[in-house]
């Protein structure tokens, strides 16, 4: 199975840049979807139905704001819209689905970014989402839970650790609860296969960053213990533009 991750920050937008397109390159059996911004109703999803894929949308309630999608040419067996909190389902940031005995959880984490009130309910966020998986993790042991989630977990994954140290995205109190989450059963299936630095997967739009690589890796699909042996490669599509953000990829064998 094949899987990309991708936050497209307005999938319209990301359609008009050549998005569809990409898809008819084949990059993945499975394409999880964040900050799409959009209901199905608002976009020419007809152009997925072509391309052999079926697709689920759980947008948020508020227009042109957050939202996860899911396209997907492996029919699943259960699809669970939301996680039953009723804030992050209002803001549309989770879907899973069900393939077999394999979970895949796709969601969008919040940011933070806009003060400190987001910033205490991104906290909140986490702590029910971890709650969420350790209980899951009981029937359901071979998750895969990929999504923008808003954290870089190390230095190596931001361009400039010292300056962002009081950035949210990379506060202590986030990089450890990404301790936590890894240490509970997870595994980073990108630096599973890929230790180097300088490998990101958002870049802010100031600063002509993208183009001297001045990023934050923040887009994760993770996996836990017991598919680790499955994971067969892992990559971050950096050539891909149709988002301030780029593709992820694992590829696992099933």
């Amino acid at each position: 199975m094949r899987i990309v991750s991708y936050n497209v920050n307005g999938l319209r937008s990301a359609m008009t840049k050549g998005f569809t397109e990409w898809l008819q390159t084949d990059p993945a059996d499975v394409i999880c979807l964040q900050e799409i911004k959009a209901h199905q109703e608002n976009v020419d999803f007809q152009q997925f139905d072509k391309l052999g894929y079926e697709h689920y949308w759980y947008p948020a309630q508020k227009k042109g704001y957050s939202g996860v999608a899911v396209l997907t040419r492996i029919k699943p067996d259960f699809v669970q819209y939301g996680s039953g909190h009723e804030q992050s389902d209002t803001e549309g940031r989770f879907i899973r689905l069900d393939f077999g005995d394999l979970t895949l959880i796709n969601t969008y984490f919040p940011s933070g970014t806009s003060g400190d009130l987001r910033q205490t309910y991104k906290y909140q966020w986490l702590d029910e989402f971890f709650t969420y998986l350790e209980e899951l993790k009981k029937t359901r042991p071979n998750l895969v839970v990929c999504g923008d989630y808003n954290i870089c977990h190390k230095p190596i994954d931001i361009h400039d650790p010292v300056s962002n140290k009081n950035s949210t995205g990379f506060l202590p109190e986030e990089r450890a609860w990404m301790d936590r989450f890894f240490a509970s059963g997870f595994v980073d299936s990108f630096r599973h296969f890929n230790p180097d630095p300088h490998q990101y997967s958002w870049w802010s739009f100031r600063a002509n960053a993208r183009n001297n690589n001045k990023g934050w890796r923040i887009d994760y699909i993770n996996v836990t213990s017991p598919l680790k042996e499955k994971l067969k490669h892992a990559a971050i599509y950096q050539e891909v533009k149709h988002s301030d953000h780029c593709p992820v990829f694992v590829e696992l064998a099933l």
